[in-house]
């Protein structure tokens, strides 16, 4: 819907946690498509009817179960459209807000980190799990997630540790850190606003973000992540000693994840981090078609979303 000026996207399936169906990617292509060259429409908002969760991702039950179905067709149709509105939103002519309160994971993150502002509260937790179902970090990840700065990227792609709204800000995943109290003003003011700065002008006294999780460790990020391969990566993480309670539970979530992920995830990050978003979107296309199909993905998902016994074995071992 438009109001004011404003194109106004609303995620409205709650009992998902606003998990992105085949349906909601078609009706955000469609929306954006039809804003696009509309005069009327200056700015584009997006946001949640959920107090839960902004997006809580893709929704990978269907895909695991088109996958285990053996239809490539949906599985592909899925991937390409999901990619296709990550691309069309990168490259959206017009400002695109999307207020995040709550769970941004996954494909959240992809119908918000392209845009041209991310704003989040206190409330909101953002991650790329997709380690821990069998998968790796998709929706352009790729591109961002090794563009963030130091090895931050590495870090939140290999682990998919969740962060808090304040550390979002700090490494770059967000561009505007509210107080969830001020969500509801600010919305009204970017949909009301009159059009001489559409994003920009309600959104310019919320700068900076208060002190993250991530703060003390960024260093320790640093001198593990920033290595030439997974083997070392872990091997740094072994010999850490000035954070040595960090790389424990780090070497945990890395354990809890399913290697051959792993290992998927810091390939497509060392090759995102030369090449541009369709580049990155058109791997990715590739990977997600055949990954799906794969025994660690229907295990990663089953422990996870179906059977929730979070207990998925893998086809090896680390």
């Amino acid at each position: 819907m438009s109001e004011g000026g404003t194109g106004v996207i609303e995620l409205d399936r709650p009992g998902a946690l606003n998990a992105l169906d085949l349906t909601m990617v078609r009706l955000m292509t469609q929306a954006l498509e039809g804003w696009r060259d509309d005069a009327s429409v200056r700015s584009v908002v997006v946001r949640s009817t959920s107090p839960k969760a902004f997006c809580s991702g893709g929704d990978i039950r269907a895909v695991r179960a088109a996958a285990l179905a053996g239809d490539e067709t949906a599985v592909k149709t899925y991937f390409t459209a999901e990619y296709g509105l990550n691309a069309m939103i990168a490259r959206y002519p017009k400002p695109y807000t999307a207020l995040i309160d709550g769970y941004a994971m996954g494909g959240g993150l992809g119908i918000s980190v392209h845009g041209s502002a991310r704003v989040v509260t206190e409330r909101a937790a953002l991650a790329m799990p997709e380690t821990g179902i069998g998968f790796f970090p998709d929706i352009g990840a790729s591109y961002f997630l090794p563009r963030l700065p130091g090895a931050v990227g590495w870090y939140l792609g290999l682990t998919g540790v969740r962060v808090s709204g304040a550390a979002a800000v700090a490494c770059g995943l967000a561009t505007h850190y509210v107080p969830a109290a001020e969500l509801p003003a600010l919305e009204a003011a970017l949909i009301g606003d009159d059009g001489t700065d559409p994003a920009g002008a309600p959104l310019a006294r919320y700068v900076g973000a208060p002190p993250s999780e991530l703060t003390d460790h960024l260093a320790a990020i640093e001198r593990c992540f920033a290595a030439p391969d997974l083997g070392e990566v872990w091997a740094r993480l072994v010999a850490e000693d000035e954070d040595r309670a960090w790389a424990d539970d780090t070497l945990e979530a890395l354990r809890r994840a399913s290697p051959a992920s792993l290992a998927i995830t810091f390939d497509l990050l060392a090759r995102g981090a030369r090449a541009e978003l369709e580049e990155c979107l058109a791997d990715e296309l590739a990977w997600a078609c055949a990954t799906a199909f794969t025994p660690d993905f229907a295990e990663g998902v089953r422990a996870a979303l179906v059977d929730k016994d979070r207990k998925p074995t893998w086809s090896a071992t680390l």
